[in-house]
């Protein structure tokens, strides 16, 4: 009878799953060419997140992409609001991507970079002359030392390791095998930062009257974990106006706004215009349109009306604003007026849409047997609001990003010695700059043996 010892090698079932990442998934999460990939397509669907305009009504895609014809045969409002690319940064696809491509940065930082960087580290002497024949550049001389060889490469700011004479190895530029470690690190801090954002920020719109005050309400776009809009302080809209060219195009308007707190103080004023927003608690406040709020007039003798004026929806290029304005007290007659910008130029017709007078803020004009004074136009300002928590994440992510490519600029060279006997063997190696780093080795062989005789020159 045979008795078997052998001791089973079978791993516990539970062990299953981890051999199967490790083996099947892991160098695919890994590979270069899936890095790229997902790098393309989260590019490609953030342009799309900048052409296509976020967070519209359904009503603005509608009328904006048409089913027929559809914008490159296939884009309708129908595709935009299935996929989410009306608000392509929150959607779980795009997120997903953002995550799948961190984790493939993540696995490769450590499966690849980290393990190119400890073999880096690790470094031995070479005691035999055959062991120079390998390196891509390497030299014998006749004459020279090592104790010669030392000071050209300190001066050189190579780092010198030496336990025995005759016997060299030193190297410089180790920072840059760490610089891919740190790209890498800044590639996800920005994915982080923006998945961040993408969750706990919020946008609105906002067009608000000069003079008015308001807090933020009218929110188009929220991440699911956005937090509440703060409610202890609120904006005020002191003047807005606009800065017209000799030939009446715009040519900037701004915002002349203040922080008030809930006792009405101000604490934080700032004049925004196109480029410089207003922050205030994590809260941009950016200057983004314009438009005719009111008209401010007097008939007669009577106290000042402050009138709306409304977007006429009109065939004519540009936008119109509009109102109504009764001439008797029983509302039986009246005149419209139209006014297109904010340079004070304001139309009156009759009720049956005859040019009666156009005047200027500040003037006067008979019609319907009154005197009708134009006192102001009263614009108003268009305000895209945002709160981005992500964004200093991401502002570090890109300092951390910018500095590892400067990093990985430095090229890591390692270089050998040994003397033995009357000879002198020096060879040496380096990741990226080959002729630069052949240019230094010459220099230093050059420096070694000034009157030596070469033997021999392998490159």
């Amino acid at each position: 009878m045979t008795i078997d010892n052998s001791t089973s090698t079978a791993s516990p079932w539970w062990s299953v799953p981890g051999k199967y990442l490790r083996r099947e998934f892991l160098p695919v999460l890994t590979d270069l060419r899936l890095a790229i990939a997902l790098l393309l397509i989260i590019a490609l669907f953030s342009i799309s997140g900048t052409v296509i305009e976020q967070g519209q009504s359904p009503a603005f895609y509608q009328a904006n992409y048409p089913e027929h014809p559809a914008l490159f045969g296939f884009l309708t409002w129908k595709v935009i609001q299935v996929v989410g690319l009306d608000h392509v940064y929150r959607t779980w696809w795009f997120l997903s991507l953002l995550v799948l491509f961190g984790t493939s940065l993540t696995a490769c930082t450590f499966t690849r970079q980290l393990p190119t960087l400890k073999t880096a580290q690790r470094w031995k002497y070479y005691e035999e002359p055959r062991q120079f024949q390998k390196l891509a550049l390497s030299a014998e001389l006749d004459t020279g030392s090592v104790k010669s060889l030392t000071p050209l490469l300190q001066n050189r700011r190579y780092k010198i390791f030496q336990e025995k004479d005759g016997i060299l190895y030193a190297r410089k530029g180790l920072v840059g095998r760490i610089g891919p470690i740190i790209v890498h690190i800044g590639i996800v801090m920005i994915l982080l930062g923006g998945i961040w954002g993408a969750m706990t920020g919020f946008m609105a719109q906002e067009m608000i009257a000069s003079g008015d005050t308001f807090q933020v309400n009218n929110i188009i776009d929220a991440g699911p974990l956005a937090a509440p809009v703060p409610k202890d302080w609120s904006v005020r809209v002191n003047r807005f106006w606009i800065d017209y060219t000799p030939t009446g195009g715009i040519d900037q308007f701004y915002s002349d706004m203040s922080v008030l707190n809930n006792q009405g103080q101000e604490v934080d004023h700032k004049k925004i215009f196109v480029n410089q927003p207003l922050r205030y608690h994590g809260i941009t406040f950016y200057q983004t349109d314009w438009g005719i709020s009111a008209v401010r007039v007097r008939i007669n003798k009577s106290p000042i009306f402050q009138l709306p004026m409304g977007l006429l929806n009109t065939k004519v290029p540009g936008r119109i604003w509009g109102t109504w304005i009764p001439t008797k007290p029983d509302m039986s007659e009246g005149v419209s007026l139209l006014a297109k910008d904010l340079q004070g130029m304001v139309l009156i017709y009759d009720s049956q849409g005859k040019l009666v007078d156009t005047v200027r803020a500040g003037m006067s004009t008979q019609v319907n047997g009154v005197t009708l004074k134009v006192l102001d136009v009263v614009g108003s300002t268009g305000l895209q609001i945002k709160a981005d928590p992500g964004i200093p994440i991401v502002y570090t992510g890109f300092a951390i990003l910018m500095l590892g490519t400067v990093m990985s600029y430095f090229s890591h060279s390692q270089i050998w010695a040994l003397e033995t006997g009357d000879r002198l063997y020096i060879g040496g190696k380096t990741n990226r700059a080959q002729v630069a780093f052949e240019r230094e080795v010459l220099e230093i062989l050059d420096s070694v043996s000034s009157d030596s005789q070469l033997v021999g020159h392998q490159i």
